[in-house]
């Protein structure tokens, strides 16, 4: 049911499966670095800054109750720490530690080279028409960026 009389898929099973295949090679990347995939989720949404707790929880599709608990967990861990908005009293920001600055970009350039490879049986004209399609569908669809693009994630603040 999943492909039609000539091995196609439609774009509905494709999107959707395609989804399940990056968040499973995600859910390993974060496994192998001790992380959760929502915390490899919030430590890379934190590479390129500081972010309220509001931002974070629509960032990240999150309730509030759900975002204090990750952010609680990974507090503990030493990777992320609150600090007070410069801008707001009353609320706080969450950071990346020094410890967790550095795992996210051990983390964030080896989920980078895994995701890259799903499309290796690609050429690199459909790997560029590929990124368009899903570059247009994301744009229009205003995803916000959880995961910053290889040159980003480089070039991030520090």
């Amino acid at each position: 049911m999943g492909k039609d009389d000539e091995g196609r898929i439609g774009v509905v099973g494709a999107l959707v499966r395609g989804a399940f295949l990056v968040n499973a090679v995600y859910a390993e990347s974060a496994r192998e670095y001790g992380l959760t995939s929502q915390q490899g989720q919030l430590l890379c949404v934190l590479m390129r800054q500081p972010l309220g707790m509001g931002e974070l929880g629509a960032m990240l599709g999150l309730a509030k109750s759900s975002l204090t608990g990750l952010v609680d967990r990974t507090e503990r861990n030493g990777l992320v720490r609150r600090e007070a908005d410069p801008r707001d009293q009353r609320a706080v920001r969450v950071a990346l530690t020094e410890r967790g600055s550095g795992l996210v970009d051990e983390f964030y350039a080896e989920t980078c080279r895994r995701v890259d490879r799903l499309p290796e049986g690609l050429s690199e004209a459909e790997r560029d028409t590929l990124a368009d399609l899903l570059g247009r569908v994301v744009l229009e669809n205003d995803v916000p960026v959880v995961f910053a693009e290889p040159d980003e994630g480089a070039a991030r603040r520090h």
